[in-house]
């Protein structure tokens, strides 16, 4: 399923990551899946901080390139790609394959 998102210009690595951190299902290659607890914690506190409910993606403009984290359920899809010039297009189809 995630394979797919390989076709999308500019994404490199796609991981959809459970709640405790194991990768459920990847392709692609180069990215650290680690960031992806330290931006649930992050979530967690704005969340707690602002009174909000559900968030829809995070972004994280790194030095090897930018990382999108999608909640999917209880998982999260990370999406490693490019440059963030590319995030409306990373979006569309990150949404699509979801949706």
């Amino acid at each position: 399923m995630i394979q797919q998102l390989l076709e999308v210009r500019g994404i490199r690595h796609v991981a959809l990551i459970d709640p405790a951190g194991g990768i459920v299902t990847s392709a692609g290659g180069g990215a650290d899946i680690s960031v992806v607890q330290a931006g649930r914690a992050v979530i967690g506190s704005l969340r707690a901080a602002l009174g909000q409910g559900e968030w829809q993606d995070l972004l994280l403009d790194l030095e090897g390139g930018p990382i999108l984290l999608t909640p999917h359920g209880d998982q999260v899809l990370l999406t490693a790609f490019d440059e963030v010039a590319s995030l409306g297009r990373i979006r569309f189809a990150v949404r699509r394959l979801l949706g």
